[in-house]
C-alpha cells in the first residue's frame, strides 16, 4: 500500500480525452457542488489499460489546482487486515483527530489499533464511519480534498464500507473521490450507487499516436501486427513496440499466424495462469490460439479433446477462456499470443497441421495453416497462398491479399517469382492505403530484383508510399525518374507513375514539377486507359486545362470499370479539383463504400480526406465531419501524414463555422505541430490559414482574420497564390475581413491579380467566390451587379454556405440602401441555410439583420427554474426550524456539519428567506407538530 499527498507535473496521456474529461468533471464538481454522486467516479479496466496512469494524472491535476491529495494503493493479500486501506488514506489527517468528539475519536483510533476500545465494548461501525466523515469534512474546510484509491479490488471490506459511507454524503463538501479497479473487481456499493466509467481499449488512431511516441516507433507491417495483437491495450502497445525494436527482422518476417514476441512484463500479466494448467487443457488452448477464430466447431474438428468440457474447465476458472454459443473466446489477443509462444515449434506445427486437415472446405484459411507449418521455401504452399490472395483481391480484400502475397513470397524458392509476388503485395497494400507497408515491400523488391521494369515498378510503389505523406519532394524524386525512363519502353508504367506523381505535385504546389509532369505526359502516347492523364491534367492545371479535363473526365467515366477502386479514386479527385463537387461526392463515396464493405480491404485515408472535403463543400457538414474523423483514424494507423494533418484542419474549420473558435484553434495547432515546415505543404498551409482566419472572425478579431487570410497569397508586388488552386477559394473571406479592417486597397490588389490569372473559364463555384469578393470591395455603383452575378447561376446552390454568404452580405447591403423588402428575401434565404448547417455565428448575424429589417425571429430565452425541496432538504429544514444546530442535525441525519450548512444555503433561496428564524413560518404546514 502507498499513500501520496502531493504529485508532480500533470502527465500527458494519449487517447483518453473521455476519461480525462470525466475526471476533471469530478474535480470541477467540488467547486460547483454538483449534486449527489457528481463528486465520485470509479474507473474499471483490464490489466495494462492505464487506469493507474489516469489515477496519477488525477493526482497531479488536483495538486496543481490546490487540492490536498490523499492516496492509497491497495495491495493484494491485504484484504484481511481490517481498516488497513482507510488507515493509509487518513494517515496524513490523524494529527487532527483530537478535534473530533470523544466517542468518534476513540472509535476511529481503536479501529486503527492506536488505542484500546473503552471497556469490553465492541466498536460501533457507525461511529467509525461518522468519525472518518467528520475528519475529512473538517480538513476540507481549509483545503479541498481528493481521495484516490487504486486497485480497489484488494481493499479490505471495512475500508470499503467507510469509503462508501463517506461517498454518499459529499453534498456540500469540498471533497472528490476517485477509485480504480480491475474489470469485475469493483466492490458492490460503488458499482451499484455511483458513476462507473469503463476504460476502453484505445482506437487505432490513438494507438498509432502512442506508438509514434516510442523511442523507435514501429512502421509498416510490424505496426499493423502490433495493432492486431495489442487490442488497444496501452501497455501492450508500448511493450510490443519495444520487442519489435529489439528484433526488427524477426517481427517483419514472421508468419502472420504467429505472434509478436511478448516482453517479460506482458508475460507476467497475460501468461501467469498458464503454468498451472493441465497438459490437455494447454493443448486445446494452443489449437484455439492457432486457429485464429472463435468458432468452436473448427477447434473440435482439429482436436477431439476439445469436446470434453472438463478439459476447458481449468482455463475457464482462471479466466483465460470462455465457451458459449458455439464459440471459444480467449480473454484478450495477448492471451492468444501467450498461449502460442509458450508452446514449442513442434507443438505449434502439429496444431497448424491439424487445423489445415480440418479446413479442407476453407481453402484460404487452410493455406495459412499450411504456411505456418512450413519451415522453409515451398513453391506448392506459396502457390496455394498466391491463389488465396487472388480470391481476396477479387472480394476487395486488399490488405488481406497483401499479407498473403508477402507470406507467399517468403516461401517462394525462385528469386524472380519472389520479387514479382512482393511487388504484387506492394500493389495490394497500396490499394489498402498502407503507405509504410508499401515502402517496406518496395525495398524488398529492389533488394532481389534484376529486371529494370520490376525495379521501376518498385520505385513507383516507393514513390506512392511517400506521396501520401508530407515528403512531397522525396516522392517526386522516385516517381519522375520512373516516368522518364519508361516513357518509351513501357508507356503504361510511365503514365501510372505520372498519375501517382500528380498527388505530391498538387500538395507541394511546385511550378517546376507540375510543368515537368505535363512535359513527360506529352511524351507518352495515348493509352487504352487514360484515367492517370485525366487526374494529372486536372490536378496540375485545374483552371487552364479545365475544358479539356471536363471532356476527358466524361469519356473516362463512360469507359471505366464500374467498381474499380483506382478509377473511382482518381476520377473522384479530378472531379473535386474541377469543382464538379456532386460527381466527386458520388465517385469518392463509391470508393469508400468499396473499402468499408470489405473488412479485409484496409482503409484509404487519401480517399477519405478527399471525400470529406467534397462533402464539406457540398454542405453535408455532419457527414463531412464523421468522414474526416474516419480518414484521420486511418491516416494515423498507416502513417499517411498528409491526411493525418489535413483531416483535423477540416474538422477545425467545421468547429469554427459552428462557433467554437477555441476548439478550432486547439485542433489545428495540434495537427500542424508535428510538421517541421508547413510551408513545404502549401495545400495544407492555406487550408490551415483559412480555418484560423474563420476562428478569428467568429471571435470578432477581424485584424487577425485578415492576417491569416492574407497569408494564402504572397506579399510580392504582384500577389501570387501560395497554392495555385486552393488559395483562390478564400478570396471572398479575404474581402470580408478587409472591409472590417481598412485593408480594402490591399485586398483589391490581390483580387485584381487573381481575376487576371483565373481568366474567364471559371467554375460556377469560383464565379460565386470571385463575384462576392468583387461586390464587397467595389463602390456602391458596382457592388450590386457583382452580388447579382454571384447569384445568377442556379448551379451556385451546389455550394450552399458560400452562396448563403453572398445572400447575407447582399441583404445587408440592400438594407443599408433602404431596400428593405428585397433585403428580407435574401436574408431569409441565408438564414435558412445557416440554420440547416448549424453555422451559429452566421445564423445570429442573419437573424439580427432580419430583425433590423422588421422581420421577427425566434429567440431562445432561459426559462426560470424553480424546484421544491428534496426529501433530505425538507428534513434538514424541519430540524433547523426546531432549533437544532448544524452539528446536532448532522449527528441525527449522519451528515457532516459542513454538509448541513451547504443544504441550508440551498434551502433559503428556494423558500424565499434569508435567516434560520424565518424557517418555521416558511415551512408552514410542512413543519411537523411539536
Amino acid at each position: 500500500m502507498e499513500n501520496v499527498r502531493e504529485s508532480g507535473p500533470v502527465p500527458e496521456i494519449v487517447g483518453r480525452e473521455r476519461e480525462l474529461a470525466r475526471i476533471a468533471g469530478v474535480l470541477d464538481a467540488v467547486d460547483s457542488r454538483g449534486g449527489v454522486g457528481a463528486q465520485v467516479l470509479a474507473l474499471t479496466a483490464e490489466p495494462g489499460a492505464g487506469k493507474s496512469t489516469l489515477v496519477d494524472w488525477a493526482a497531479a491535476r488536483a495538486a496543481s489546482r490546490g487540492f490536498q491529495v490523499l492516496r492509497d494503493r491497495a495491495g493484494e493479500g491485504e484484504e484481511g487486515f481490517g481498516f488497513a486501506g482507510l488507515h493509509q488514506l487518513l494517515r496524513p489527517l490523524l494529527g487532527e483527530a483530537g478535534r473530533l468528539p470523544a466517542p468518534q475519536r476513540e472509535a476511529l483510533l481503536a479501529a486503527f489499533g492506536q488505542q484500546a476500545a473503552a471497556g469490553d465494548r465492541q466498536l460501533d461501525p457507525l461511529l467509525i464511519r461518522y468519525a472518518a466523515l467528520s475528519l475529512l469534512s473538517d480538513a476540507a474546510t481549509d483545503r479541498r480534498l481528493l481521495l484516490l484509491v487504486d486497485d480497489v479490488q484488494w481493499l479490505d471490506q471495512g475500508s470499503v464500507d467507510v469509503l462508501a459511507f463517506v461517498a454518499r454524503r459529499l453534498d456540500g463538501e469540498a471533497i472528490a473521490v476517485l477509485l480504480a479497479a480491475r474489470e469485475e473487481g469493483l466492490p458492490g456499493p460503488f458499482e451499484r450507487e455511483f458513476a462507473v466509467l469503463a476504460v476502453t481499449p484505445l482506437d487505432r488512431a490513438d494507438a498509432g499516436l502512442l506508438l509514434d511516441r516510442q523511442p523507435q516507433p514501429p512502421r509498416g507491417r510490424a505496426r499493423l501486427r502490433i495493432f492486431e495483437q495489442a487490442g488497444g491495450n496501452p501497455l501492450a502497445l508500448i511493450e510490443l513496440a519495444r520487442a519489435v525494436a529489439r528484433e526488427p527482422g524477426g517481427a517483419q518476417g514472421a508468419d502472420a499466424a504467429e505472434s509478436l514476441p511478448l516482453t517479460g512484463r506482458l508475460e507476467r500479466i497475460f501468461a501467469a495462469d498458464l503454468v498451472g494448467l493441465p497438459q490437455r487443457t494447454r493443448q486445446v488452448l494452443l489449437v484455439a490460439a492457432a486457429a485464429g477464430t472463435a468458432q468452436f466447431s473448427e477447434v473440435l474438428r482439429a482436436t477431439p479433446d476439445a469436446g470434453d468440457p472438463q478439459v476447458w474447465l481449468p482455463a475457464e476458472q482462471v479466466g483465460l477462456v470462455r465457451l458459449a454459443a458455439g464459440q471459444v473466446r480467449l480473454r484478450h489477443p495477448l492471451v492468444r499470443s501467450a498461449v502460442y509462444q509458450a508452446a514449442s515449434f513442434d507443438e505449434r506445427r502439429a496444431a497448424h497441421q491439424a487445423l489445415a486437415a480440418a479446413l479442407v472446405d476453407h481453402p484460404d484459411r487452410r493455406a495459412w495453416h499450411l504456411a505456418a507449418a512450413t519451415l522453409g521455401p515451398d513453391e506448392e504452399v506459396a502457390r496455394t497462398l498466391a491463389e488465396s490472395a487472388d480470391r481476396a483481391r477479387g472480394r476487395g480484400g486488399y490488405a488481406a491479399a497483401a499479407a498473403t502475397l508477402e507470406r507467399a513470397a517468403a516461401l517462394t524458392p525462385d528469386r524472380d517469382q519472389r520479387a514479382r509476388r512482393l511487388l504484387e503485395a506492394a500493389t495490394m497494400a497500396m490499394y489498402g492505403g498502407c503507405p509504410q507497408w508499401v515502402g517496406e515491400l518496395a525495398v524488398k523488391v529492389c533488394a532481389i530484383a534484376d529486371d529494370p521494369e520490376l525495379l521501376a515498378q518498385a520505385s513507383m510503389r516507393a514513390g506512392w508510399s511517400l506521396a501520401v505523406t508530407t515528403r512531397h519532394e522525396e516522392a517526386l524524386g522516385f516517381l519522375v525518374p520512373v516516368a522518364q525512363s519508361m516513357a518509351g519502353k513501357a508507356p503504361g508504367l510511365a503514365m501510372d507513375a505520372l498519375g501517382t506523381a500528380a498527388t505530391p505535385a498538387y500538395n507541394s504546389g511546385s511550378p517546376f514539377y507540375r510543368a515537368e509532369l505535363r512535359r513527360l505526359a506529352d511524351l507518352v502516347p495515348e493509352q487504352p486507359d487514360e484515367v492517370d492523364r485525366v487526374w494529372l491534367r486536372a490536378g496540375t492545371e485545374p483552371f487552364a486545362d479545365r475544358a479539356w479535363a471536363l471532356r476527358a473526365l466524361s469519356r473516362s467515366l463512360a469507359e471505366a470499370p464500374e467498381d474499380s477502386l483506382p478509377h473511382l479514386a482518381q476520377l473522384g479527385a479530378a472531379a473535386w479539383v474541377l469543382d464538379e463537387t456532386e460527381l466527386a461526392v458520388r465517385l469518392l463515396g463509391q470508393a469508400m463504400d468499396h473499402l468499408r464493405r470489405t473488412p479485409t480491404a484496409g482503409g484509404n485515408p487519401v480517399v477519405g480526406q478527399a471525400l470529406a472535403l467534397a462533402l464539406f463543400e457540398s454542405g453535408a457538414w455532419s457527414v463531412a465531419r464523421s468522414t474526416a474523423q474516419e480518414a484521420y483514424r486511418m491516416a494515423v494507423e498507416v502513417g499517411a501524414d498528409n491526411s493525418a494533418v489535413g483531416s483535423p484542419i477540416l474538422q477545425g474549420t467545421l468547429l469554427a463555422l459552428h462557433g467554437d473558435a477555441a476548439g478550432a484553434r486547439g485542433l489545428i495547432d495540434t495537427a500542424v505541430a508535428g510538421v517541421d515546415d508547413l510551408s513545404c505543404s502549401p495545400s495544407l498551409f492555406v487550408r490551415s490559414c483559412h480555418a484560423l482566419g474563420l476562428a478569428a472572425f467568429v471571435e470578432g478579431d477581424h485584424l487577425a482574420a485578415y492576417r491569416q487570410l492574407r497569408a494564402v497569397f504572397s506579399r510580392d508586388f504582384q500577389a501570387a497564390p501560395v497554392h495555385y488552386h486552393a488559395s483562390y477559394y478564400y478570396l471572398g473571406d479575404l474581402a470580408a475581413a478587409a472591409v472590417r479592417t481598412g485593408y480594402e486597397d490591399d485586398a483589391r490588389a490581390v483580387l485584381r491579380v487573381a481575376v487576371r490569372s483565373l481568366g474567364e473559364l471559371r467554375s460556377a463555384r469560383l464565379d460565386v467566390v470571385v463575384n462576392r469578393a468583387c461586390a464587397l470591395l467595389s463602390g456602391p455603383d458596382e457592388a450590386e451587379q457583382h452580388f447579382r452575378a454571384a447569384l445568377a447561376d442556379p448551379a451556385g446552390d451546389l455550394w450552399p454556405f458560400e452562396r448563403a454568404l453572398v445572400r447575407l452580405e447582399f441583404g445587408e447591403w440592400l438594407r443599408r440602401h433602404r431596400r428593405v423588402t428585397e433585403a428580407r428575401a435574401e436574408l431569409s434565404a441565408a438564414l435558412g441555410v445557416f440554420e440547416r448547417l448549424d453555422a451559429r455565428p452566421w445564423t445570429e448575424r442573419a437573424a439580427s439583420e432580419l430583425r433590423a429589417a422588421g422581420v421577427p425571429t425566434a429567440r431562445t430565452e432561459s426559462a426560470s427554474r424553480t424546484s421544491d425541496l428534496t426529501p433530505q432538504q425538507l428534513e434538514i429544514a424541519r430540524a433547523a426550524a426546531s432549533g437544532l444546530t448544524n452539528r446536532e442535525i448532522g449527528a441525527k441525519l449522519l451528515l457532516s456539519p459542513r454538509t448541513v450548512g451547504f443544504h441550508l444555503h440551498k434551502i433559503f433561496p428556494k423558500l424565499g428567506i434569508t435567516t434560520r428564524t424565518q424557517l418555521r413560518d416558511a415551512l408552514g404546514d410542512a413543519q411537523p407538530a411539536d
